[in-house]
């Protein structure tokens, strides 16, 4: 739950600054870092960042304090969509060390939602097991 936190507030913070300079001023990135992108600047992708990145972790966060199944595999989405996010992204701009970072929280909050203890305090059965 601590990952999906963090996450939930670094990614609304990068998506508020994406989205209110989408010409990336605010953090520092240059707008040729998108050359060869789809995107011809951060707007989209601050979006994506905030809500999908931001918000979303933060709400099945919710779920999983409250026991949710559902939050279970919310979390295992974030996760997934975390890694793909930093991987898209690595091919897009030039390298950064939290790109690393934010893609290792991305594998970890996936395995960790693996883990039967998670799974339990969700009250998420495995197929074939009572």
């Amino acid at each position: 739950m601590a990952l999906l936190l963090f996450q939930g507030i670094s990614a609304i913070a990068g998506g508020v600054a994406l989205v209110a300079s989408p010409d990336g001023a605010i953090m520092h990135m240059p707008l040729s870092n998108l050359h060869g992108s789809p995107f011809p600047d951060f707007l989209v992708p601050g979006l994506i960042l905030l809500l999908v990145l931001g918000v979303f972790p933060l709400v099945v966060l919710v779920g999983m304090w409250r026991r949710r199944a559902r939050a279970w595999y919310g979390s295992f989405a974030v996760g997934c969509g975390l890694v793909i996010f930093e991987f898209v992204e690595v091919t897009v701009i030039p390298f950064s060390v939290l790109q690393a970072v934010y893609g290792a929280t991305g594998v970890l909050i996936a395995l960790l939602t693996l883990l039967p203890p998670v799974r339990r305090y969700c009250g998420v059965r495995v197929l074939g097991r009572a």
